[in-house]
């Protein structure tokens, strides 16, 4: 697994001018550079947040009408338009049926311009005390500190496991 989201780094970070419409507009390098480092930085800050325990990742990052896509086949494997939409339809049937939060282990974090690309781990323990491990990479369009859009793609055969396994409380 971790050679395949090598090479989806790879592919994603060549192909990330494609999702940047100021790179066809000739925007400044240094203007480029500054939206990176401070793309990057909000997303980093955030992960660190969630990673120390913070419960608030989908509020601090995601903009309330973000369009979220997972990437993938099956029932979860398509866009969700609004924060509290996502929240709802895709992360929380999942969530409540973990002991706790997940815990994630960044493993690259790329900026160009708008454009931020998170590859990491994530951990938990579901409620019938087997772990669940993912693997995710989220790609994020942020645009006035926020995400406006983000294409994920994560195992989505782990997720469906801890759903068909564990009942909702």
């Amino acid at each position: 697994m971790r050679t395949a989201l090598k090479s989806t780094v790879v592919v994603l970070a060549g192909s990330l001018a494609w999702m940047d419409p100021g790179a066809a507009q000739g925007t400044g390098t240094a203007s480029l550079q500054q939206r990176s480092h401070s793309n990057r930085e909000i997303i980093e800050a955030a992960f660190e947040t969630w990673t120390a325990g913070g419960m608030r990742f989908f509020d601090d990052v995601l903009a309330a009408d973000v369009r979220w896509t997972i990437l993938g086949s099956g029932p979860l494997a398509r866009t969700y338009v609004g924060r509290d939409v996502f929240i709802r339809e895709a992360a929380a049937p999942l969530t409540v049926r973990l002991a706790g939060p997940i815990k994630p282990t960044v493993r690259h974090l790329l900026a160009d311009g708008d454009l931020v690309v998170a590859v990491f781990d994530g951990a938990a323990v579901a409620l019938d005390g087997k772990p669940y491990h993912n693997s995710f990479v989220w790609i994020f369009r942020m645009q006035d500190g926020k995400a406006r859009e983000v294409e994920a793609f994560l195992d989505l055969e782990r997720y469906n496991q801890v759903l068909r396994r564990v009942p909702a409380p």
